[in-house]
């Protein structure tokens, strides 16, 4: 059975996207710990990010760092986290989000009933800062 990501991947549930290529997608979490909280998530269905192939490991972390370099401009961040966690879904995940403070990096506290309408104002800032990064190719809803 495909994963939620997978799903959300393939158009089969609604997902924000600010990211897309070949190998790896970025789209607002459902449950922000901050406002601006993406997951950056492979296409390929692996549960371990051990189990990676280093080159796609790689990317992901690249795209991760590229997605949390507009992030902290659209959000005016002091920091940005970076969590592997991978209890919530079986499909690897990068969550990237801006940091305030410690708090910011326990997922215990996500929100969860975020306003949709706030969602989508952050994906609009992150996509909009990506675009600015000159990366408004990926950046795509």
């Amino acid at each position: 059975m495909a994963s939620v990501f997978s799903m959300i991947i393939n158009g089969d549930l609604p997902g924000r996207f600010v990211w897309r290529d070949d190998e790896v997608v970025a789209f607002l979490t459902i449950n922000p710990v901050t406002p601006g909280h993406v997951l950056v998530v492979p296409r390929a269905e692996v549960d371990h990010w051990e189990q990676l192939d280093p080159d796609l490991f790689a990317h992901l972390s690249r795209v991760a760092q590229i997605v949390g370099q507009a992030s902290a401009t659209a959000f005016d961040a002091p920091r940005m986290g970076l969590l592997i966690a991978g209890l919530e879904v079986p499909h690897v995940h990068l969550h990237v989000f801006p940091a305030h403070t410690l708090e910011s990096f326990d997922l215990t506290k996500a929100e969860q009933n975020p306003d949709p309408a706030a969602l989508d104002d952050a994906a609009e800032r992150i996509r909009a800062a990506l675009a600015d990064l000159g990366y408004a190719d990926r950046a795509t809803a």
